[in-house]
């Protein structure tokens, strides 16, 4: 039998706000051990929760990317479960009626085509605490640090027929919660974590399979590897005459496979009701509009600007754009450096991430900042250096706080574009090899890659190339 794979994803995105989101602990990451949990947060008895109105600024925006509707009227609920690292014994959401509503997210996936994946809804809750299996020798420790934190819960419509397109949606989701400033993403620090509904249905049905949901996924390469997973692990179920059990199950990555945790919960399990500590949300028309005012350049028209603007292709544009950071990047280099766009998107593309990716970093936490960058770029445009010379110089760059300039005239790299000097050099490489000038004139043009990298040798890699190109076949004709 053909099978066909049906994939939701329900992605926490941890909002950028200095506070909780119903109480004034801060939510920075990495303080000490339940350090940052208040009376509020540990749900003491007669505290009250006071909504922070950045976190539903910061869902606003989030609409606003993505065509969505807004709920000018949200309602808070409690979510009744019992769980050691959920004081109150709740957790506040929305349910019934939430913040945003239904929107839409298009996805270029690695072939180019083009797939529009719903947006159901996306919510405001608090995050819980978090459980520590591994400190303590049969027990389990409880942090509250994180209990309280702002999350928008954002869940598509099962519309992701394949890992990598669910990937490719998760990719664009982090893409633009980062663009407009609400999330971090950092998937390390769990700000950015992905839950993944499965299941799979004869091809050519339209009724839904039984379900399995992957909880808390922490890097696209995991999402990827849980999702093949857990679909071979309903295939062969299905086939061999038993049944897939509703479940939630937990992508254990070192054994890459899932397991199961619990039996999964319908929503009247939680027995929902609005918490009578907490009014209706109302949102006016002027705020809206006051936000869509302050919203930046989204991924898909800054990439459209990047080809339109700058001649850049569709593929390059969209390698710079996939990520504010990397864009906004590209373009300070591109404003100082004088250099042409093509160029400095193949130098940030190419050896720029390729020491990034080697080192384990992020752009922002590149040892070479955009200016210094712009520097290198500009020695390349103005033939101060050749692309060999530079590749060094950016090592260089890599370990140490020095300039461009200081480090040329200290390895002495600066680009040999004297007319004369470099003639002398290609007499003297033709002068040591009569056999090879005499097969080259016979008609053995590759040859000229071997004069090519003689005088290059000659010059310790110095030489312009494109005057020693242009020199050399004139001189090798005779």
């Amino acid at each position: 039998m053909q099978w066909e794979t049906v994939i939701g994803l329900e992605i926490h995105a941890q909002l950028a706000t200095r506070s909780k989101i119903f109480s004034a602990s801060s939510t920075q990451f990495g303080a000490e051990v339940n350090s940052q949990a208040n009376a509020v947060d540990l749900g003491m008895p007669g505290v009250l929760p006071v909504l922070n109105i950045e976190a539903v600024h910061m869902a606003i925006k989030f609409a606003l990317a993505t065509n969505a509707e807004i709920g000018k009227r949200s309602v808070f609920a409690r979510k009744n479960y019992f769980y050691p690292d959920l004081p109150k014994g709740y957790q506040i959401s929305q349910m019934a009626l939430p913040i945003v509503g239904q929107g839409t997210v298009e996805v270029t996936l690695d072939d180019g085509v083009v797939k529009t994946v719903g947006l159901t809804r996306a919510h405001l809750e608090e995050d819980a605490g978090k459980s520590v299996h591994d400190l303590f020798h049969g027990q389990t420790g409880v942090d509250l640090n994180r209990a309280g934190t702002p999350l928008l819960e954002i869940v598509s419509e099962p519309d992701m027929r394949s890992a990598r397109e669910a990937v490719a949606y998760a990719r664009k989701i982090h893409s633009i919660v980062r663009y407009i400033d609400i999330c971090d993403g950092n998937m390390q620090e769990g700000s950015f974590r992905c839950d993944a509904n499965v299941s799979v249905r004869p091809v050519g049905t339209e009724t839904l399979g039984t379900r399995a949901e992957i909880k808390n996924v922490n890097s696209f390469r995991f999402l990827e590897r849980a999702i093949n997973f857990e679909v071979e692990r309903q295939i062969d179920v299905l086939e061999s005459g038993g049944t897939v059990v509703q479940e939630t199950r937990l992508y254990d990555a070192d054994n890459d496979e899932t397991r199961s945790m619990r039996s999964k919960e319908e929503a009247n399990d939680y027995r929902y009701f609005p918490d009578p500590d907490l009014l209706p949300v109302v949102v006016e028309d002027s705020l809206i509009e006051e936000l869509s005012q302050s919203m930046p350049e989204l991924p898909e028209a800054r990439c459209g600007r990047f080809v339109s603007e700058f001649q850049l292709s569709e593929y390059d544009a969209g390698v710079l754009t996939a990520d504010r950071a990397t864009a906004d990047y590209f373009e300070s280099v591109l404003a100082t450096s004088g250099a042409s766009a093509k160029l400095v998107s193949s130098w940030i593309g190419g050896e720029l991430f390729s020491r990034l990716n080697k080192d384990g970093l992020e752009l922002p936490e590149s040892p070479v900042t955009a200016d210094r960058f712009s520097g290198l770029m500009s020695r390349i445009h103005d033939n101060t250096i050749s692309g060999k010379i530079a590749k060094q110089i950016l090592d260089h760059m890599w370990g140490s706080d020095a300039d461009v300039d200081a480090i040329i005239d200290r390895e002495g790299l600066r680009q040999i574009s004297d007319s004369s000097e470099i003639e002398k050099m290609i007499d003297d490489v033709i002068e040591a090899n009569p056999s090879q000038l005499a097969e080259y004139r016979q008609g053995k043009e590759k040859l000229l890659a071997y004069f090519v990298g003689q005088v290059m040798k000659a010059s310790r890699g110095k030489a312009n190339p494109g005057q020693l190109n242009e020199m050399l076949r004139e001189k090798l004709k005779g």
